[in-house]
């Protein structure tokens, strides 16, 4: 409503003293409001500053324009070439390109959605001492994020909604992030409970995988290994746009690969398409949730039997058993909490938190040896957050291995037992995760293979 996308319904808005209601975004940013989407808004086949010119409402000539994109992406510490395809960039680079298309219109208020979610911790202090900057400078920023210690450390205010009401606000330097969570969800959070279990059997087996990613702007994987023991949790780290879809597909079996390179309890299965893998034991949850992990126009009863046939059998002499498929997806929803009238219901009429918690829970439900889920709580509240960690903390505790590909840190630290980071489509060689700091986690986001990261930072020291 803010940056005039959608009209209120009543109640008025006053932007510097004066009434404001936008009609369309170009109004917004005629009036000084820039915003900064969580899903960015470019095109990866043009350069930076042909998207830059996109965004604008009289766009300089190219050259000049160039100029002044470098100009004030070095004033704020982002640096940008202008000339650069959006699709080679990595993905805290394209978040420069939007900032810095916002930056040149010289805003008045800045709408941020959840920017740091595809940063790495050394990105994201770049992100804060920018934004800092500009705050000095007069510009007012509206700071949207369900990430509470960086709300703690930037925001001079804090308005907590739940459920569309405010029903808070308060200094967020003068709460804990558990307060203000529990502020969030309305109720006491407890973090997921890790029941301490020795190690099974090898489950997963992943060697020397390489493969080409089916995406013209995607990552390959290059040369990737990691073994992974019944009942533990592998999680995998590293700024969106890494590899991390590819290595998700790899697993399922969407992208084949050599017949080793990838064995579920010892048996080879590189070759095998995804219903064989499943039948084997390894079920798998994408990023992208509508589209990948749901068909929008579907009931969540068509979709609950689209991924689990093969393991619950589901379909006898080539017909579907509709009463136990209605059944399960009624299953699903009650275990999960997924807020919605019925099972009925066609999967793009859910909230994006909710068809979240319907295709994981999905998943989790069908009780596999191993799990590969991505993204497993994005866009999902503080409560279902821990309600998901703890169902896969519950599914290794009955023995399944679980490979838990994240951009939430903080997610991953605690559910993993062995952590890895993917870079450039390399994967880091897994570490225990106890003890492990975020900065050592950053650098191997960054990049710091098979590094010894306390001698990079020896280095590091030498350097400076």
């Amino acid at each position: 409503m803010i940056y005039g996308l959608v009209r209120p319904d009543s109640g008025r808005m006053l932007l510097r003293g004066a009434p404001y209601q936008p009609a369309k975004p170009s109004e917004a940013r005629q009036n000084g409001v820039a915003m900064v989407f969580q899903h960015f808004s470019l095109f990866e086949a043009l350069n930076v500053a042909e998207n830059v010119a996109l965004g604008m409402e009289n766009p300089p000539p190219m050259r000049e324009l160039a100029e002044r994109i470098r100009a004030v992406s070095q004033e704020y510490g982002l640096p940008l070439d202008p000339a650069k395809l959006v699709g080679d960039l990595s993905a805290g680079e394209r978040q420069r390109v939007e900032i810095i298309r916002c930056l040149l219109q010289d805003p008045k208020l800045l709408i941020m959605d959840e920017p740091t979610s595809v940063l790495t911790p050394q990105e994201v202090g770049i992100l804060f001492q920018t934004l800092r900057q500009l705050s000095a400078e007069g510009t007012a920023i509206l700071y949207i994020s369900h990430k509470l210690e960086e709300i703690r450390s930037l925001c001079d205010e804090a308005t907590i909604l739940r459920r569309g009401k405010v029903v808070a606000t308060c200094t967020p330097r003068d709460k804990t992030a558990r307060e203000l969570a529990e502020l969030m969800v309305g109720q006491v959070l407890t973090p997921p409970a890790k029941a301490p279990k020795p190690p099974g059997p090898v489950a997963l087996e992943v060697t020397g995988l390489s493969v080409a990613s089916p995406n013209p702007f995607g990552t390959a994987l290059k040369d990737v290994s990691f073994t992974l023991r019944q009942g533990e949790v592998l999680g995998i780290a590293g700024v969106a746009g890494n590899g991390q879809d590819e290595l998700l597909l790899a697993m399922s079996g969407e992208i084949l690969s050599p017949e080793a390179a990838v064995k579920i309890a010892g048996q080879p299965v590189g070759r095998l398409g995804p219903n064989a893998r499943r039948a084997l034991g390894l079920v798998a949850a994408p990023e992208e949730r509508l589209g990948h992990a749901a068909a929008p126009d579907m009931s969540l009863t068509e979709n609950a039997l689209l991924s689990s046939y093969v393991r619950k059998g589901f379909l006898k002499r080539g017909f579907i058993g509709w009463g136990a498929v209605e059944e399960f997806a009624q299953g699903i929803i009650k275990a999960f909490d997924v807020r919605t009238p019925g099972s009925h219901v066609a999967a793009r009429a859910l909230s994006g938190g909710n068809l979240q918690k319907f295709v994981i829970g999905r998943e989790i439900l069908q009780e596999p040896s191993v799990i590969v889920v991505n993204q497993p709580t994005w866009g999902v509240d503080a409560a279902a957050a821990a309600a998901i960690r703890q169902a896969l903390l519950d599914l290794a505790a009955r023995g399944a291995a679980v490979v838990a590909i994240s951009q939430d840190l903080d997610e991953l630290v605690e559910i993993s037992d062995s952590f890895a980071a993917l870079n450039e489509g390399r994967m880091t060689r897994p570490r225990p995760a106890q003890g492990l700091t975020v900065d050592e986690i950053g650098l191997m986001m960054g990049g710091a293979h098979g590094m010894d990261v306390a001698h990079h930072h020896e280095q590091q020291g030498a350097s400076a």
